[in-house]
C-alpha cells in the first residue's frame, strides 16, 4: 500500500493526463464512439514523449504504433466522414489460431533476444503482451468482438507483471482495464446479438 501511495504522489501532470485519457479510450470504445481514437491517440501521443524522457526507446516506438492505429480506427469507424455504427464482426476459429500462433512466435523470438541483450526479469511475458496488444487494438479498429477476450489475457498478465515488478499503480490501472473490457464484451456481445436479428 505504501509503494502504492509512493508511486501515485510521483505521478505527473502528463503522466496522470494520458492515464486519464487511456481510460476515457476504452469507455468510449465500449460505446463504439469514434472518439475513443481520439483520446487513445492522445494518451499515446503524450507516453510517447514520457518513454523518451524515461529513456525507454521500446515503449516509445509501441505508441508510437498506438497513435498511427488510433488515425485508422478514426477513419474506420467514420466512413466518408459520416458516424455511422459499423457492425461488429468476428473471426473464424482458424484466423485466431494463426494469430495466436504468430503472437507467440515474435513473442518467444523478441524474449531471446531482451533475455540476451538487457537480463530483463520477464521477457516473454513482456513480449507476448507488447506483441498481443499491437494485434488487439488492430482487431479494436476493425470492430471485432473478439477484441475483448484478447484484452481479457494480456491485461489479467499485464497486473501480474506489473505486480511482480512492484509497479502497483500500473498493476491497479491494469486492474480498472479489465472491469472496463468485462462490460466493453458484454456490451458488444449484446450489439453482436441483435445484428443477427432480423429486421
Amino acid at each position: 500500500m505504501h509503494s502504492l501511495i509512493a508511486a501515485a504522489r510521483a505521478l505527473t501532470a502528463a503522466e496522470a493526463l494520458s492515464v486519464l485519457l487511456a481510460i476515457a479510450y476504452l469507455l468510449l470504445a465500449v460505446r463504439r464512439s469514434r472518439w475513443c481514437w481520439l483520446a487513445g491517440g492522445l494518451s499515446s501521443a503524450i507516453a510517447v514523449v514520457l518513454a523518451l524522457q524515461h529513456r525507454v526507446p521500446m515503449q516509445a516506438l509501441l505508441n508510437v504504433y498506438y497513435v498511427g492505429v488510433s488515425v485508422y480506427g478514426f477513419y474506420q469507424w467514420s466512413p466518408a466522414g459520416a458516424m455511422p455504427q459499423r457492425p461488429i464482426g468476428t473471426w473464424p476459429l482458424r484466423w485466431h489460431l494463426t494469430a495466436c500462433t504468430g503472437i507467440v512466435l515474435a513473442s518467444v523470438l523478441s524474449a531471446r533476444v531482451l533475455a540476451h541483450d538487457s537480463g530483463e526479469a520477464w521477457p516473454f511475458l513482456d513480449s507476448i503482451t507488447t506483441w498481443g496488444s499491437l494485434f488487439t487494438t488492430w482487431l479494436v479498429a476493425r470492430m471485432k468482438l473478439e477484441n475483448w477476450l484478447y484484452w481479457l489475457v494480456i491485461d489479467a498478465a499485464l497486473v501480474y507483471l506489473f505486480g511482480a515488478q512492484q509497479l502497483y499503480l500500473f498493476a491497479l490501472l491494469n486492474l480498472v482495464y479489465l472491469a472496463i473490457v468485462v462490460a466493453g464484451f458484454r456490451s458488444w456481445l449484446r450489439n453482436y446479438q441483435q445484428q443477427a436479428l432480423p429486421a
